[in-house]
């Protein structure tokens, strides 16, 4: 694996190599020592062209503990705000020493374009373009799922895909880079996916992805689901009105203290609320859901560093670690 661009591009196996990984950088995680010496001497960068919290601090401790040397690089106050071309910049970081490049954009396909331009050598790790994608999202979000399936089984994560789960996710799809790579990461692990949302906030030949299709989020969690991913109505990126009001989306679209009922009363004990956060409270979501204890959106986090630490290591050692060295 060169890069990290996309989870269409993902296999079975290749994804169950990240995630097999991912487990073992999660036992380095729970110690009380959190580094390893993997990557020490190697650099990476986070270049991040676009507004990030989560995401960005997550690849900084990804990197920190495998003992890499970290660069955060932001458009505000660099040379991109001068009008610098995207090829001179990162040509500039790779001359300064630049392994990995992990980059978050505003274009769809930027990643892609990085990767295949011939500008640099450097791996590219895809941490969200446009509308387009966010592997890493989708990554640590089947990673939280086979965890819980594992429990449900009482057997080890290692191996497992998610044969038998059922997933929804709910609300702006159109816009949701962690909805398109859910999809596709999601059904290749064997999950089936379901997604809920308005009309308007479906993408356009969605009846081509391979997953299921309702406009009604009370017929969905009438199913049974495993997981309910609600997704952050992405107002910065909506030109036009997509529903009539904030407290219309809620009334049709939120997970609210009634539908947190049907979902507790449908669903298995073990069935859990997601959410990539930021959240809107009181929106796409009740504080009641956001607080419930199963909503997972810090174990998320938790494990979005050990899911990025896997995809740093694997990109730039080129192998999955052996348990002697995820022990030093």
């Amino acid at each position: 694996m060169k890069h990290l661009l996309s989870t269409a591009d993902l296999s079975r196996s290749d994804a169950l190599q990240i995630l097999d990984t991912a487990e073992e950088m999660a036992a380095v995680s729970g110690r009380e020592v959190k580094k390893l010496p993997a990557l020490r001497g190697r650099t990476v960068v986070n270049l991040f062209l676009e507004d990030s919290t989560r995401t960005r601090i997550s690849f900084e401790a990804a990197a920190k503990r495998l003992s890499a040397d970290v660069i955060n690089f932001s458009a505000k106050g660099s040379s991109v705000s001068k009008g610098e071309s995207l090829k001179d910049t990162v040509q500039t970081l790779e001359a300064i020493g630049a392994d990995a490049i992990v980059m978050r954009h505003w274009g769809s396909g930027a990643a892609a374009q990085l990767a295949s331009s011939g500008w640099i050598t450097s791996a590219v790790v895809n941490a969200g373009d446009g509308t387009h994608e966010h592997p890493t999202q989708a990554l640590l979000d089947a990673f939280t799922l086979r965890r819980h399936l594992s429990r449900r089984h009482g057997s080890a994560p290692h191996g497992r895909d998610l044969e038998g789960m059922h997933v929804v996710i709910v609300g702006d799809i159109l816009h949701s880079r962690v909805a398109r790579s859910n999809v596709w990461l999601l059904t290749t692990l064997g999950a089936r996916v379901t997604l809920a949302a308005p009309p308007t906030l479906m993408p356009f030949g969605v009846d081509a992805w391979p997953c299921e299709v309702t406009y009604s989020l009370d017929e969905a969690l009438a199913t049974g689901p495993d997981a309910v991913m609600m997704l952050r109505v992405q107002a910065e990126r909506m030109k036009d009105a997509f529903f009539p009001s904030a407290a219309e989306y809620t009334r049709s679209w939120g997970l609210t203290d009634e539908r947190l009922a049907v979902f507790e009363s449908t669903s298995a004990a073990d069935a859990i609320i997601m959410h990539p956060g930021p959240m809107n409270r009181g929106l796409e979501i009740s504080s009641a859901a956001a607080d419930s204890p199963r909503n997972t959106a810090l174990e998320q986090v938790t494990n979005g560093v050990s899911v990025r630490m896997a995809v740093l290591y694997l990109l730039l050692s080129g192998s999955a670690p052996d348990s002697q060295e995820a022990t030093v």
